[in-house]
């Protein structure tokens, strides 16, 4: 069978990948622009094409709590949620990266309240950032059919064991048409064996999760999830490289740099931007303007030494943040700063907060950014607060 390419609504491609990955369990609560990756999941149990059990839940706690259950008892699981509604798992998920239970999520981004919004921003992803779950952030329903497929093995490897998360910007992406092309299922069932974890609930062979800690082990149970995640590092690549093998797509492994040899000012950014940005690049490129993009694919587990490999030659860093940490400034302009700043060599980084609230970001904005960093540059030294790209304060009281 060869593969099949449509042109599908973004929700459908994730569907059609959790498919494919053959989940034993699917718990839904619907919240939008989620609720079409999961009514497409609900109609394909009910016509019998996944076999799963699928739990229709009361709210995302309900939903992430099913996960947990589900993955403990050795069952591969799946959800997805949006906004508020991930916001309300975070407990449970909090406590799934304790227990090392590898279901997968997906993030679908969408402001949060108040004022109460259905704009895309990554502030309800990006909140989760502290807790232990893996986060994968798509430029593309492709991508995002693909990196699912990736996320299932990169949570149930043993070496590694957490939730995983793959972020996709809603509307934009969820509910756009784009051209996808699908595996067949025979190379999907080869990249990805059935799930047999080593330790899972069982009467027969009883074992204890989530059981109560003090102090003198505590710690240690917290640095091991940090080890895990940075050894994930190098598996992730790995896994990354073996589905390019079979789709023939190029995954870029934790980031995807992008005429970035040469460039005077670089560029960093996540999600749906990716896109507009590259096509800003070619175009400053075409004014002789040296500037370049790194894409962060692969959030948490944070890939600083290979930003840094792509930035290193460069005379700044121009990151754009579509979520803030309210007294400080951009959560990826802070995970930048904490580890390439204290380097002898490391480039000026200049963070902007661009998309927040689903502003636009254009051709021209990125254009703008880019004279803002190339004005650091020439004064020798970056602002030390943010800068809020098109903020109207007009409006304000």
């Amino acid at each position: 069978m060869m593969n099949d390419e449509r042109v599908i609504e973004g929700s459908e491609a994730v569907a059609m990948a959790v498919k494919g990955c053959r989940p034993h369990v699917i718990s839904a609560f619907p919240i939008s622009p989620q609720t079409h990756i999961v009514e497409a999941l609900a109609r394909m149990v009910a016509n019998g094409e996944i076999e799963a059990q699928y739990v229709p839940v009361e709210s995302e706690f309900s939903a992430a709590s099913v996960l947990a259950g589900a993955s403990a008892a050795g069952s591969r699981s799946y959800t997805a949620s949006s906004s508020q509604g991930l916001l309300l798992m975070t407990e449970v998920l909090y406590c799934s990266v304790g227990l090392r239970l590898p279901f997968v999520i997906t993030g679908v981004n969408r402001s949060v309240s108040a004022p109460i919004t259905i704009q895309v921003d990554h502030q309800d992803t990006v909140s989760l950032r502290d807790s232990g779950v893996i986060q994968f952030y798509v430029e593309s329903s492709q991508e995002a059919y693909d990196v699912h497929l990736a996320a299932f093995k990169i949570a149930e490897d043993p070496h590694i064991l957490l939730p995983t998360m793959v972020c996709m910007d809603g509307w934009i992406l969820t509910h756009s048409y784009e051209r996808v092309q699908l595996l067949d299922q025979e190379k999907i069932n080869a990249f990805l064996p059935p799930f047999k974890p080593d330790n899972f609930l069982d009467v027969e062979n009883p074992k204890t999760w989530g059981s109560y800690a003090e102090d003198n082990v505590l710690m240690e149970f917290r640095y091991s999830i940090q080890q895990a995640m940075q050894q994930a590092k190098h598996r992730i690549k790995e896994i990354f490289t073996e589905l390019s093998e079979i789709t023939g797509r190029d995954h870029g492994g934790l980031i995807e740099p992008y005429r970035t040899e040469d460039a005077d000012v670089i560029l960093v950014a996540m999600g749906s931007v990716a896109g507009t940005v590259k096509e800003a690049v070619d175009r400053l490129r075409t004014e002789g303007r040296k500037v370049g993009l790194v894409k962060i694919r692969c959030y948490r587990p944070f890939p600083h030494e290979d930003i840094f490999e792509s930035v290193k030659d460069a005379r700044a860093v121009a990151v754009m943040d579509a979520s803030f940490s309210m007294g400080s400034e951009g959560a990826v302009g802070l995970d930048l700063k904490a580890k390439l700043y204290g380097r002898p060599d490391a480039p000026l980084i200049i963070d902007f907060i661009a998309g927040y609230g689903g502003r636009e970001v254009n051709m021209d904005s990125v254009s703008r950014m880019v004279r803002e960093a190339e004005k650091a540059v020439s004064a020798g030294s970056a602002p030390a607060e943010a800068h809020w790209m098109d903020l109207d304060l007009s409006i304000l009281p």
